[in-house]
């Protein structure tokens, strides 16, 4: 029999209909099934109303890192990952510098940027000064979407015209600086920019196409920087081997990539666990990285007078405390309650600080015993699941898999087997 993915009314049967529809396409049995009926700690209702199409959810772990002091402040701080070490190395690099500090952070602000395409227009430079001279009608218009948002001190802010020059013809490009406060702003901001763009058009008698928010948010940068002595990080080779690495980094793409993935380990780790855009915040991260025309390091480690590595991040985070998930969702609730942050650039500066913290512990590794050994020891246990381990099987086969240095599959299905004919 074939399958046919052309469900008509799909999206009207219901998480039960729709699940049922699914079984039968994909011949689940029931055990699956039960799977996706338990939604764990997300209601299915409330499950329902998020996305499109639901069928059940996906539960992600989520861990607590330690020793984080912030600003002279301790913080536990909750992570949502499904990545083994990654949790482990903000507590360690944490710990490591929580004598000379801990971390020091600070944020440029809280605006957004949304993009108003205009085209067809022989005359670029002149709607460009056309537009700039209509900045206090644009900021009536904009401020008007959102009442609630200039009532809390936010709003439109400022108005800058790009011309730019591609192979369907010159565009001038409209971006409007608004305040989000405490959301995102991704609504917000796009809003404005569709309720303005008919009279951009009126104005320069061009077309507009797009209309939308930019994930660069690079009026939206959070800092951090903290300071590791040589005595806590195990001496002055294990600095210089970091130093080394940075600038590995820094001028080679290709390391920058995966130096600036594992920043993003701890990065996304606390932006999921807050009900905030892992995509969004991605995106804006990446593009900052390669802002200059070259993908560099978000991080830069240096040796300050004394001999200390210092470390320092720059990174734009656009989240927020209010609107989708993060309001909706119980765990984003419960984890944002575990953090006690109070605006969403308090929960921004404490995400740059993990993004640091991660890093750091990356790279020191790397730098020394290799990132193997230590990220092995706690791919273990996955693998001493994968293999069927249960209860203590589980740490047995993890630590004789670590102790040969065989973590795979095959070696824990043999070491299983042998400790059970044990009894």
């Amino acid at each position: 029999m074939d399958k046919n993915s052309r469900i008509s009314g799909f999206h009207k049967l219901g998480i039960k209909g729709r699940l049922a529809a699914v079984q039968s396409f994909s011949q689940l049995d029931e055990q699956t099934v039960t799977l996706y009926e338990n939604t764990g700690n997300l209601p299915a209702e409330l499950a329902d109303h998020l996305i499109e199409n639901v069928i059940g959810t996906m539960n992600i772990p989520v861990g607590i890192a330690t020793n984080m002091k912030i600003d002279g402040e301790d913080y536990l701080i909750p992570m949502a990952t499904e990545e083994s070490s990654v949790v482990a190395a903000v507590c360690n690099a944490a710990r490591q510098c929580y004598d000379s500090g801990g971390f020091t952070t600070s944020m440029s602000g809280s605006l957004m940027i949304a993009q108003i395409q205009l085209v067809d227009i022989p005359n670029p430079e002149y709607c460009r000064t056309i537009i700039l001279e209509s900045k206090e009608k644009i900021k009536a218009i904009c401020d008007e979407c959102d009442p609630i948002l200039v009532k809390f001190g936010g709003g439109f802010q400022d108005v800058e015209v790009r011309v730019i020059d591609t192979p369907s013809g010159v565009m001038v490009v409209t971006h409007i600086i608004v305040d989000t406060k405490d959301a995102m702003g991704a609504n917000a901001v796009n809003t404005m920019a569709e309720k303005l763009a008919p009279h951009i058009e009126s104005w320069t008698g061009g077309k507009v196409y797009l209309r939308i928010l930019s994930n660069l948010a690079d009026k939206r940068v959070a800092r951090a920087r903290a300071i590791w002595t040589c005595e806590a990080i195990g001496g002055e080779s294990v600095r210089d081997g970091i130093i080394s690495a940075y600038h590995f980094a820094n001028f080679d793409p290709y390391r920058a990539a995966t130096h600036n993935k594992g920043i993003m380990n701890g990065v996304s780790a606390v932006v999921l666990a807050t009900g905030n855009d892992t995509r969004a915040v991605e995106a804006g991260a990446h593009a900052y990285a390669a802002r200059k025309g070259c993908y560099r390091s978000l991080t830069h480690w240096e040796m300050d007078k004394q001999g200390n590595l210092v470390g320092s991040i720059e990174i734009p985070l656009a989240v927020g405390l209010i609107g989708g998930a993060t309001k909706l969702h119980p765990m984003a609730k419960a984890n944002l309650t575990i953090l006690g942050v109070k605006t969403a650039n308090h929960l921004a500066r404490i995400i740059a600080a993990v993004g640091l913290a991660q890093n750091f512990s990356a790279i020191k590794s790397l730098a020394t015993v290799g990132i193997q050994k230590g990220h092995m020891s706690l791919h273990a246990q996955n693998i001493a699941m994968m293999a069927g381990a249960v209860g203590d099987e589980i740490d047995k086969i993890a630590q004789i898999l670590v102790t040969k240095s065989l973590v795979r599959i095959d070696v824990a299905q043999e070491e299983l087997t042998k400790l059970r004919a044990l009894g």
